[in-house]
């Protein structure tokens, strides 16, 4: 079990893609948050087994039809033992 912050820049407010990242995280069995930032960055906190993380980095990665990615910056940050959901953040 690993948990990572993951700091995502480009077209990715205004265009769906907190929900996006929520569905791909139902599908790839990861909880945590996403939320979009002032600056106009989105911050994700993905928790999981490191097979369904990768899984999950790689669809992020690719996005959609609305959705282009310029730079993803991941970081190893601490467990929360209790999480059971993917929550969007407003």
């Amino acid at each position: 079990m690993e948990r990572y912050l993951v700091k995502v820049s480009g077209r990715v407010q205004g265009v769906g893609f907190r929900y996006f990242v929520q569905s791909t995280a139902g599908l790839n069995q990861i909880t945590g948050t996403v939320e979009n930032c002032e600056d106009g960055t989105v911050r994700i906190e993905v928790q999981g087994e490191d097979d369904n993380i990768n899984k999950f980095l790689y669809e992020i990665r690719k996005g959609n039809t609305f959705v282009h990615i310029d730079e993803m910056v991941t970081k190893k940050i601490e467990i929360i033992d209790k999480e059971r959901k993917f929550k969007i953040k407003y």
